[in-house]
């Protein structure tokens, strides 16, 4: 903030050196521009601020109220766009991309981003083709990982394996892509690629906690019931066992099931509900969910 204070009182000053020269001063015009550059920057500045770590709803309000004003300004309808992604509204975000992709000035990085508001409100088809719009050297990680995405609901699997493996290559925090990758591997039936995947993706966030389930998912699909060994916490041991348990269940390893169940129960550091309610289940001759 002191260096925002220091570009203004510079700006300032340059007002009054331009009131100082040319005899007669500056004209009202020539302050008036300055006026207006010094509003510019702490407006820049106030965007971004409403960007990065303002409350969602609250960014939505500032540019709403701004765009009135503002009607033509790109830069603010792409922060009202963004802010409504943020604030959990992907109706209204793909309607506010719409906007930003239809104005003079729009650039391929909107269009990837009107896809994205698209799928967060499950249109599918309509980010596909606007996707389909973005020129293919337009390539950036944001735009492989909707592609794999896409790949990925169309069930056209080596297209995604391959956007999937692009986008990993443009990122230096892979973890999220290589979950999901993992999860489209998973759902596939592939049990052990989708491992491999799952351990790469904690191999750069070991704190991942889906990352670690999916793992226990993936192997328990091959009957590994065992915890891999990876860093986890007392309480998400507890969860994983739990995790295995029910896999197990579900695949007619009973009394595994059982043990697995009962050792959850003992290795959580509190009265674990789930665990106990499932494993009272089971002995009663009750059916067990898989969700826990």
């Amino acid at each position: 903030m002191m260096r925002n204070a220091g570009l203004i009182t510079v700006c300032f000053g340059s007002i009054f050196i331009l009131s100082a020269c040319g005899g007669g001063g500056a004209t009202d015009a020539e302050v008036e521009q300055a006026l207006k550059d010094v509003n510019v920057i702490d407006e820049t500045n106030l965007n971004e601020v409403m960007l990065q770590v303002a409350d969602p709803n609250e960014a939505v309000t500032y540019f709403k109220r701004t765009i009135a004003q503002n009607p033509d300004r790109i830069d603010l309808r792409r922060g009202l766009a963004k802010s409504l992604v943020r604030a959990k509204k992907p109706t209204e975000a793909a309607a506010a991309w719409k906007q930003v992709v239809a104005m003079p000035g729009a650039t391929s990085e909107d269009q990837v981003d009107y896809a994205d508001a698209l799928i967060r409100a499950n249109r599918w088809d309509d980010a596909e083709a606007t996707l389909d719009r973005v020129p293919p050297t337009h390539e950036t990680f944001k735009r492989y990982r909707l592609e794999a995405m896409i790949a990925d609901s169309n069930k056209e699997w080596k297209k995604a394996d391959s956007f999937y493996e692009i986008a990993v290559g443009l990122t230096t925090t892979p973890s999220g892509t290589l979950n999901n990758w993992g999860f489209s591997k998973l759902t596939r039936g592939d049990f052990a690629g989708a491992e491999k995947l799952f351990s790469e993706a904690l191999s750069y966030d070991n704190n991942m906690f889906t990352a670690k389930n999916n793992l226990v998912l993936a192997r328990a699909a091959q009957r590994k019931y065992e915890l891999p060994v990876i860093p986890m916490t007392q309480i998400e041991r507890a969860q994983l066992i739990h995790t295995a348990a029910l896999s197990a269940i579900k695949q007619g390893d009973v009394n595994t099931g059982k043990a697995l169940l009962a050792e959850a129960i003992d290795t959580h550091p509190q009265y674990f509900d789930a665990a106990v309610r499932s494993l009272e289940a089971l002995e009663n001759g009750n059916s067990v969910g898989t969700s826990g």
